[in-house]
Order: structure tokens, then sequence, then C-alpha cells
């Protein structure tokens, strides 16, 4: 009897443990999903707000990712009195396909190296997003940014290169003409005492700043043949900034250019902190002259001459990409000014822009010193097996249209 009553309790305290069991193994459960989805309403709030910002996503990137037949189609559908004059092309299924997945999960399916993007740091610093595409522009294939293999600070830049510790290199002094006359004020026109026209002047004021946060940026073909790196002391992206900067000069707009070589003026040098190195150079600038307006830093894309190049009227041009960064909250800003260029040099040199990229905060730099003015942009001049004289061509068609917005800027400001 006692050893049926000793079975019995034995029994009863199994089954209150397993009741305990079940009860310890539900709460887990619950406990454990309910982190899972507060976590994966976190990520969700993370992943819209990135989205938001993302150029893939707006309508704006919507556009230059599908044909304009289709986005025409789309416009009379949702606005009957529109009438595209655009032939329809067709928009296949992997057309389609791609771009769900990158507005999903920002994998490329054209771009392998995508998949590992998002794992490995560094792998996606280079990402870029169409927003408006140039003239025959490869949706696929945007501008790429390489570091260089080694850099020799202890070295400094060659008496071609100009000075590396002030960086300012000054070109004939604005407002002032051959001779020590004094130049027309700002924006004004008329004639001299023999008649002839004098075309506008900024006078005394410097308007344009343009600087090289990669200034040793060179090109194969300018280099000797053994060169593995296409980086230099001397001949390098710095050649164009002052062509471009001598050119705007001759059209009246005053400006100053920056030719620092970072490598030698930053002590213990590192190439992943370039724009906080030209950043500074850019504040300086601004404190010195609260005139400056238009700020340009030109580099040299690290894309091969079939991407980077054009024929105009039987001359090759390098090929223009403007890059806007999306760290920038108020990057819409810089890219209308982006566009203001792109669209000007559409119309004068068909095909030399290859359109305006937008790089996400997700990984690189992302902001370009692009904060500190609304009219700030990161221009691509051509590509590692371009030409200096193929780079000066575009340098010239870049100076051309600056000027002219400039003027009409200026004109609208005091009408």
């Amino acid at each position: 009897m006692r050893q049926k009553m000793m079975l019995l309790d034995f029994g009863n305290g199994s089954k209150r443990m397993r009741q305990l069991l079940v009860t310890g193994q539900t709460f887990a459960l619950l406990s454990f999903s309910s982190m899972l989805f507060f976590v994966m309403l976190g990520i969700a709030g993370m992943a819209h707000q990135q989205s938001a910002n993302s150029p893939v996503n707006s309508m704006k990137g919507f556009a230059a990712a599908v044909s304009s037949g289709f986005f025409g189609d789309m416009l009379e559908m949702e606005m009957p009195a529109f009438q595209s004059s655009i032939e329809t092309e067709s928009f296949n299924t992997k057309q389609i396909s791609a771009m769900l997945m990158r507005a999903l999960t920002d994998i490329n399916p054209m771009d392998p190296k995508s998949l590992l993007a998002g794992e490995l740091p560094g792998m996606s610093a280079n990402d870029a997003f169409l927003i408006r595409s140039g003239i025959g522009t490869d949706t696929e294939v945007g501008p790429e940014d390489n570091a260089p293999f080694t850099y020799d600070p202890l070295n400094g830049l060659d008496e071609d290169a100009g000075t590396a510790i002030n960086g300012n290199e000054q070109t004939t002094e604005p407002g002032r003409e051959e001779g020590g006359e004094s130049a027309p004020v700002e924006g004004s026109t008329g004639k001299d005492d023999n008649g002839a026209e004098v075309k506008p002047t900024t006078g005394d004021s410097k308007v344009v700043f343009i600087y090289h946060s990669h200034n040793r940026e060179s090109w194969y073909p300018e280099l000797n043949d053994k060169e593995k790196d296409p980086n230099s002391k001397t001949k390098n992206i710095t050649l164009v900034g002052k062509r471009l900067a001598k050119m705007l000069e001759e059209k009246g707009i005053g400006t100053q250019h920056s030719n620092i070589d970072y490598p030698t003026a930053i002590p213990g040098y590192r190439w992943e902190l370039s724009y906080k190195y030209s950043m500074k150079t850019v504040k300086e600038a601004i404190a010195s002259s609260k005139d400056l307006k238009f700020f340009f830093d030109l580099h040299r894309d690290s894309q091969n001459r079939k991407y980077t190049t054009v024929d105009i009227n039987g001359k090759s041009y390098a090929q223009v990409y403007f890059v806007i960064g999306h760290k920038n909250s108020n990057w819409e800003q810089n890219e209308a000014f982006a566009t203001k260029i792109h669209e000007a040099l559409d119309k004068k040199y068909p095909g030399i822009s290859r359109g305006i990229w937008g790089k996400t905060a997700a990984t690189g730099n992302a902001e370009y010193n692009q904060s500190l003015a609304p009219e700030s942009v990161l221009v691509e001049i051509g590509g590692v097996e371009n030409t200096l004289e193929e780079s000066y061509r575009t340098a010239d068609a870049l100076a051309e249209v600056i000027a002219d917005i400039y003027w009409a800027d200026e004109k609208v400001s005091t009408n």
C-alpha cells in the first residue's frame, strides 16, 4: 500500500514537472517571438529610412532605370492629356526582375560583387545609382573609384604640378587686364573707349572653387608603360582643374584652384580620409572668400575607355559623370545644380555627359563635402585610359556651360 502511495506521489510530481516544462517552453517561445518581432520592426524601419534616401526608389531613379517609351506610357496613364511622342520599347522580364531585386534587396543581379557588398566592409563603397541618364548611358555601369596601390608622401610635387603647401593656385588676377587696368564690375557689359564690346566679369570676386580630393589621379597613356598604378605626383587631375580655372577666368568668372598634394601635405596621410582633408580645404576657402558660389571636386574615373569616351564632330572627349552623395540630407539641391550642367552639356555636346549618379550612405563617404554648399558637385572627368588632351577638351566644354549658367543666374538675381 505504501509503495502504491509513493508511486502515486511520484507520478503527480512528474506530471507537475512536465507542466512546468511546457509552461517554460511556451514562455520562452513567446519571449523569443516578441524579441524577433521588435528586431524585425527595427530593421524594417531602418530599411525604410535608407530606401527613402536612395535614388533607386525615387521617381528620378525609376525614370532613369526604365526606357523613355515605357515611362512615357506611364505618364499617359496618369495624365490623359499627355501624349508621348516616344515609341514604346519592350520592358522585358529581365529588366523587371533586376529593378525589383535592386529596390528590395540592394543587390544588382548584373553585378555579382553586390552579393557580398553587404557582408564585407568596403565592397559596396563604389555602389552608384543612376539618377539622371545621359545619351546612350548604360544604366548598369557607373563611376568607379579605386584606391591607389601605394603613396610616397616623402616626395613633393615637381614644379609643373604646383605648390603643395598652400595649394591655392592663382591665374591672372581677376578684375585686372594685362597692363594693370581695372576690368568692368561684376556682371557688367558695355563698350570700351574704342567701341568694342566688353565681356562681363566678376571683378575681384572669386565665385568658383575647384579642388581635388584625390589629386594624384592620372591616366595610363600619360604615364610610363611600366606603370601599374595610374597615379602621379606631377601629371594628374590637378592639371585639368588648372585648365578649367583658366578657361573660366577667360570668360570673366573669378576662379580659385586648389592643387594641394595631400599625400605630401598631410602627415600620416591615409587615402580613405581624403574627403576629410579636402573638407578642411573647402572650409578654409569659404572663410577666405565669401563670394564663392560654385564648388567642383574634380576626379578621374577608374572605368576603362569604352565607358568614358565619346566622339563629337570628329574629336574625342573624356566623358563626364556627376556624383551626388545621399548622406547629405539636402542632396536634392546639389542634384538640381548638377542637372543644370548636365542638361546644358547635352545640348551643346551631345553624349559628353554620362549622367548623374547617386551614392548611398550605406557605405563609403557618400557626402563629398556637398553639405557645405547647395551648388557643389563631384565631377568625374574621363577614365584611366583617356588622355590629358581629351580631358582638356572636356574642361573647355565644362567652362563654357558653367559660365553660361553663372551669368544666367546673375541675370535672374538682378532682375
